[in-house]
């Protein structure tokens, strides 16, 4: 009597397929490993995001005793760099080099950018504390902030524009899609790890851990670009012809229905981020978390907005109208701020965790819900321009918000004479106010997209309409 025979158990690549989201963006061309070494980029990105938005902040206002508006002018800096994603894009498309590369020069450059403003952002901030170097310290901080700004949003328009290059056609939105996931994912790893080591919080500590964030882009970026882009003369050569930006421009804004999708993108990006550069400063000085703790708020929002991502696949996947999912995010995104402006007077602080990962949640409903939607308009040669001024708006509006935010706390707790000796209760009246506003611009984004959706707003799916494929991206939510 023979035994039967027992299956083989299965290839790591088999269980990987099973296990990561969107692993099928995986081809013959590019490979299961390539894709994922070229998504370390990613990584660099999410950590830069953490610290910037997360963990600095809080430190600049709990430990270093900076206003929250000079923090909020500082955290929104990066965010200027963002209109102008759009003609990043389209000068790399259009890059002209005897080397044959279009992509590597901008990732490189971004990436060095980025590693300067890291390098000597922590030296910048112990001086804004210090009598008599608070201009050195300021300017100095400005610089930093500005040049890893500029760096991450370069490099990761450029690294998304590699992508898409090396992906075949039918899978370059799923292949953004895993780029985005590993951003999450590197977000969320990024702000345990730095919360884990800053629990015992020093100046020499944020020293070690902001310069060691500067060293790690460096090796995952140059790993990431490591023989990625295959050189092409012809593609790159000096005397060719190009399409000038504003040609193209003014192609696509003639269209009057993108400037109400445009408009009501911006209120809903704005109500979601005044609390970006709050968040965290509320968790230590109202209910008195410590640096370590704080940081896992971001870490939260991370996993919320990752959660919100894998819901927007299956939702859209049944049918579901993108604009009706960005609605539904920003419903649970004015829950979200109800749990947070409620988790002071409770002294909560589970509450304010649940509300950061339902912020999380609701943005990331909102994000991929109006990207999508961005996505099906693109089927010209402007493409590349719907999706930028999707990006450019958003991201706009989102540091327009955080600046907005920190000047209206700071105004509001002087007003009510906030100080030292203040209670808790008028302590956070500032925090309280920025939320209230948060609720009131998710309402009006609600007004604004509502006249948006409709049964007859589009025109039956083709084969080329993103929302007939399955789901992906083409560009990332911000």
């Amino acid at each position: 009597m023979t035994r039967p025979v027992r299956p083989a158990p299965p290839h790591w690549t088999a269980l990987v397929f099973q296990l990561l989201p969107f692993a099928d963006a995986a081809s013959v061309d590019l490979p299961l490993g390539r894709l994922l070494r070229l998504a370390l980029f990613q990584v660099s990105v999410g950590m830069a995001m953490v610290l910037l938005n997360g963990t600095l902040n809080r430190v600049m206002v709990v430990e270093l005793g900076t206003p929250t508006w000079l923090v909020a002018l500082l955290i929104a800096v990066p965010l200027l760099v963002a209109p102008f994603r759009a003609l990043i894009g389209h000068k790399s498309d259009t890059h002209r080099s005897v080397l044959g590369w279009r992509r590597v020069p901008y990732i490189w450059f971004g990436t060095l950018m980025q590693f300067g403003g890291l390098a000597i952002m922590p030296f910048a901030l112990l001086l804004l504390g210090k009598p008599g170097a608070f201009n050195i310290g300021l300017f100095g901080a400005t610089a930093a902030f500005l040049l890893t700004g500029i760096g991450f949003h370069v490099t990761q328009t450029a690294g998304l524009a590699l992508a898409t290059d090396l992906a075949p056609e039918d899978k370059r939105p799923r292949a953004v899609a895993l780029l985005y996931v590993m951003l999450l994912v590197g977000m969320m790893f990024a702000a345990f790890v730095i919360g884990g080591v800053l629990i015992d919080y020093s100046a020499t500590r944020l020293v070690q851990v902001i310069q060691g964030a500067a060293v790690l882009t460096i090796v995952l970026n140059v790993t990431a670009l490591w023989k990625q882009e295959a050189r092409n003369p012809a593609v790159t050569a000096p005397d060719r012809e190009r399409p000038t930006f504003s040609m193209l421009w003014q192609a696509f804004v003639k269209d009057g229905r993108n400037a109400r999708l445009l408009t009501a993108i911006g209120i809903g990006a704005a109500g979601f981020a005044m609390q970006d550069a709050l968040l965290e400063p509320y968790g230590g000085e109202i209910l008195g978390l410590s640096v370590g703790a704080t940081t896992g708020l971001t870490g939260a929002w991370a996993l919320g907005s990752l959660i919100g991502f894998m819901i927007s696949g299956r939702m859209l996947a049944r049918g579901w109208d993108p604009l009706r999912l960005a609605g539904a995010g920003m419903v649970i995104g004015i829950n979200a701020f109800l749990l947070v402006l409620f988790s002071g007077p409770f002294a909560a602080p589970l509450m304010l965790y649940a509300g950061a990962l339902t912020i999380g949640l609701g943005l990331g409903l909102f994000s991929v819900g109006t990207l999508m939607e961005a996505m099906s308009l693109a089927k010209t040669e402007t493409a590349g321009l719907a999706l930028g001024a999707w990006g450019a708006v958003q991201a706009s509006c989102a540091g327009a918000g955080i600046a907005l935010g920190g000047l209206l706390r700071d105004g509001v707790a002087t007003l009510v004479g906030n100080g030292e000796a203040a209670s808790i209760a008028t302590r956070s009246a500032g925090y309280s106010t920025v939320y209230i506003l948060e609720i009131t611009l998710l309402l009006i984004g609600l007004a604004a997209i509502g006249p948006l959706v409709g049964p007859q707003r589009r025109s039956p799916p083709d084969a080329d309409d993103p929302l007939s494929q399955p789901f992906g991206l083409r560009e990332f939510p911000t």
